[in-house]
Parts: C-alpha cells; structure tokens; sequence
C-alpha cells in the first residue's frame, strides 16, 4: 500500500518516535484518515532502522 496522503501537524521538539508518532496519528484521525492508512504508517515507523529514517517517513506524510 502506498498512501500519498499528506496531513498539516508539527512534530514534538525532541521528542522520540514514539512521541512523534501519538502525535502524528492524533492529526491523520483528525483529517479522517482510515484505520489501514494510520497503521500503515505506524508499521513504517515501528520498523525503521534509524531516526532519519523515521524523519523522512514522517516527512513523506506531511505538508511542506
């Protein structure tokens, strides 16, 4: 699945991923995203290998 959807949100200041991610999944629930899409994303960042990773993923869902 690719969702290419985006959302308007900002990320917690030092925050972890995990912190980032409660936040992020309150704003997509916000702006109606589906329960498959939020997992989707939740698995993308549960999964990645690093924090940069994890940033460019949030950023692919967010708008500029």
């Amino acid at each position: 699945m690719r969702i290419r959807k985006k959302i308007r949100w900002t990320a917690p200041a030092e925050a972890d991923r995990f912190v980032q991610l409660s936040s992020f999944i309150q704003a997509a629930e916000d702006e109606g995203w589906s329960e498959d899409e939020v997992q989707f994303v939740i698995n993308e960042i549960v999964e990645a290998s690093n924090e940069a990773e994890v940033a460019l993923i949030f950023q692919d869902y967010s708008h500029s």
